[in-house]
């Protein structure tokens, strides 16, 4: 099993937050369709012919691409690799794009999962956010979405915002469930470096955010969504049975995947190598026939690093009769002697040869991680 990712790197507007590689200078568009086209095939042997289960349209904003753009780069997709009949085909789109004659071209084009950023239901947060849609089309959009079939559906909603009460959450996530969302992936707001949101506060024109309000909303979340029945499968991410992301899952469970576009990702499981985060320069060099890239072999220590940092955050959790095949048995050993102190706080379980992060412990995986690593 594989999967494919493709970077669209434009937007309309600069959300605030937003620390991905993007432009919201649309001019290079169809050129950077054309250079897609020409690193799919340049990539044709990257995943050595395994089947691709799962393709991704990520950005930026996917939903910025014409029928055309999005049927051509699909049809060269299919040319060039085994892609499964039941492929997931997901799209990132944002509210605003996401009219009626678009959902139906996308829907014609093969898209057969969204991935709508919402963010929030309620107007002062969208403001606060600088988002480009209302509160009205985050509700449309998915309404419509659904009256046209699509049922695989998830949206991104963001909390621990100055903006956002405790109340103004719930409704949220009720909103959300009211709806029928089968899937929801939900970001505490982060502070990236270099990005306008990072810049304001330094300024003093925003305040710092709370990371007490974003633990608290956390925690409300998870109960939240429990009681509606949704898996908590990931750190980030819930689903109802059957509704998990596929293409996510892939990443977490270290599959090999190839990504396309400007800073996109590939990993074939020795090694990671990701394209330049440039549009003008990748243009140039895919019209030169070259991609690029750089790249970093993958040693045993990164690579077992890596496994706990993902595995802890899924609800799969870490299996040690993996890790001692993988990693050796006095490794296996020692991860099982440094999870104590955490299976002793309860923030860690350990069932059979799994160990997992507990509810409380979901509140530290990325500190809990960092200090099982080698």
């Amino acid at each position: 099993m594989s999967g494919i990712y493709l970077h669209i790197p434009f937007c309309k507007q600069a959300c605030f937050y937003c620390n991905f590689h993007f432009s919201t200078s649309l001019t290079q568009q169809a050129a950077m369709v054309e250079s897609l086209l020409q690193e799919i095939t340049l990539q044709q042997d990257y995943l050595s012919g395994a089947p691709v289960q799962t393709i991704y349209f990520g950005g930026g904003t996917p939903s910025l691409l014409n029928a055309a753009e999005l049927q051509a780069l699909l049809a060269q997709l299919r040319a060039t690799f085994p892609v499964a009949g039941n492929a997931e085909i997901t799209l990132e789109a944002n509210p605003d794009d996401l009219d009626i004659a678009q959902l139906q071209m996308l829907r014609d084009a093969g898209i057969n999962r969204l991935s709508i950023g919402v963010q929030s239901f309620h107007e002062a947060d969208l403001l606060w956010m600088n988002r480009a849609h209302n509160s009205q089309q985050a509700l449309e959009c998915i309404t419509n979405a659904q009256q046209l079939g699509f049922s695989n559906i998830t949206i991104d909603l963001i909390y621990g915002g100055p903006t956002l009460t405790d109340e103004g959450w719930e409704q949220n996530v009720k909103q959300a469930i009211a709806l029928g969302i089968p899937h929801l992936s939900c970001y505490a707001l982060t502070v990236e470096p270099g990005t306008a949101l990072d810049q304001f506060i330094k300024k003093k024109k925003m305040a710092p955010t709370d990371a007490d309000k974003a633990a608290r909303h956390f925690e409300l979340l998870m109960q939240w969504l429990g009681a509606a029945g949704y898996e908590h499968y990931e750190i980030s991410n819930f689903a109802l049975p059957g509704w998990h992301s596929r293409h996510n899952s892939s990443y977490w469970q270290g599959k090999p995947y190839l990504g396309l576009g400007p800073s996109a990702h590939s990993f074939n499981g020795h090694s990671r190598q990701w394209n330049i985060a440039n549009n003008a320069l990748y243009i140039k060099s895919i019209a030169s026939g070259k991609i690029p890239f750089e790249i970093e072999s993958l040693t045993t220590t990164m690579m077992f690093n890596e496994y706990i940092m993902t595995s802890l955050r899924t609800s799969a959790g870490c299996n040690l009769e993996w890790v001692a095949e993988k990693f050796g048995a006095d490794q296996c050993k020692k991860l099982q002697e440094q999870s104590k102190q955490f299976i002793s706080k309860e923030w860690m379980e350990q069932q059979g040869e799994v160990l997992r992060l507990t509810k409380a412990g979901r509140l530290f995986a990325d500190g809990i991680a960092a200090e099982l690593f080698i």
